[in-house]
């Protein structure tokens, strides 16, 4: 085989590994980089470096853009920076919610000191009334009306 014929059928199997993984297509143990790429064509890196760097630079380009434009080739990343986000949104529902029990619980102690100076004050009243030694203080009758 002449060099030509070797370097168009490597070529070939670049380009078909480059679509295969920007199409979102990966195997299993492998991702959307140039690691993979030269695995899934079976060209060495040095090879690719060294002898098709304009075809490293596309397919680093278009991984880019598919990413910028919000695609993920590689349904791992995708995913990925899915859950990421959700990590935040959980966060920053999580900030809310221990934000929001901090209020109820200073509202729950200020609740309970007025609940408690109220019952001191009623039983204060009621000891009062109940003294024999306090004349001003009377109980009050209803009447019933007829």
């Amino acid at each position: 085989m002449a060099a030509e014929e070797r370097h168009t059928e490597t070529e070939g199997r670049i380009r078909a590994a480059m679509a295969q993984l920007l199409g979102g297509d990966i195997p299993e143990h492998l991702k959307c980089d140039v690691k993979s790429l030269c695995t899934l064509s079976g060209v060495p890196r040095a090879t690719l470096y060294r002898s098709y760097p304009r075809l490293k630079a596309e397919f680093e380009r278009e991984r880019s853009d598919a990413q910028t434009a919000g695609l993920h080739p590689d349904p791992r990343l995708a995913q990925i920076e899915r859950l990421k986000t959700e990590i935040i949104d959980l966060h920053k529902r999580l900030n809310r919610g221990n934000a929001e029990l901090a209020e109820l619980r200073t509202f729950r102690a200020e609740a309970l000191s007025r609940l408690t100076a109220q019952h001191d004050e009623v039983t204060s009243l009621r000891r009062e009334l109940a003294s024999a030694a306090t004349a001003n203080v009377r109980g009050l009758t209803s009447r019933q009306q007829g």
